[in-house]
């Protein structure tokens, strides 16, 4: 599923916490998007210590937290976007909730819909073994050394993320110096897609990311608005507005 994402077009990715605002509205933010001309969804399981995110997305994490909601309820989520569209889901998390859920709670990721899986803290050297039909999703970053670009090239499938600003997640203006010559490297390590994330918060940075990139990922820019409750009509309009390929 996931190539399928990248198949005709630069890739549009878009993240959401599951259970922000409530499971309802997650879900139908979720769906919003997607209509809104997203061609992949990240969906987060919410986590208390979310060290790789900045404070929008660490704020999303402790409203869902606040909303009672459980992994499981995440899957349930994903089971909903499903039955309305058939775009690729990657489940977003860090390692302590699959580490304490085990395979089982795998397993039924991927039954509820979920094509992939991206564990932000975990070392590619540690990577756990998937059910059939879920792809494991990598990060390389601007200070990968080219070793272990080449180890993630060799481990990751469906597509690499580059996370392409040094730090945390966060809405920013520009893509940093070096983001040709750093998407270069990665290509050069793999022959899947390439899609650049943390940071890209406007139609302008992301037209300027698929200059070298084969897809873009927003996360904060969608969490931002979700915390300010706007409806999920307002947030399709925000996607279609942000999207550089429609220009």
């Amino acid at each position: 599923m996931i190539p399928e994402a990248f198949k005709n077009n630069p890739a549009f990715i878009a993240y959401v916490t599951g259970g922000d605002g409530g499971l309802d509205y997650s879900l139908e933010c979720a769906v919003a998007l997607i209509e809104g001309g997203v061609d992949l969804l990240e969906i987060g399981i919410p986590f208390s210590d979310p060290i790789a995110d900045g404070p929008v997305i660490q704020r999303a994490m402790m409203r869902a937290i606040a909303n009672h909601t459980t992994p499981e309820q995440v899957l349930e989520i994903a089971e909903g976007v499903k039955k309305r569209h058939s775009v690729p889901l990657v489940l977003f998390t860090y390692y302590n909730p699959v580490l304490q859920l085990g395979r089982h709670f795998l397993e039924k990721a991927a039954s509820n819909g979920f094509d992939g899986l991206l564990i932000v803290d975990l070392p590619f050297e540690e990577q756990v073994e998937l059910p059939g039909g879920m792809q494991r999703i990598l990060i390389a970053t601007p200070s990968t050394s080219q070793d272990r670009l080449d180890k993630i090239g060799r481990l990751s499938e469906g597509f690499v993320y580059y996370a392409c600003q040094k730090g945390t997640t966060g809405i920013r203006q520009n893509l940093p110096a070096g983001f040709e010559q750093d998407v270069r490297r990665i290509k050069s390590c793999t022959g899947l897609p390439v899609a650049a994330g943390f940071g890209i918060s406007n139609s302008a940075s992301a037209k300027e990311a698929l200059r070298y990139a084969d897809g873009f990922v927003v996360g904060s820019y969608f969490v931002d608005a979700m915390e300010k409750r706007v409806s999920p009509e307002v947030l399709k309009k925000m996607a279609e507005d942000m999207d550089p390929r429609t220009d």
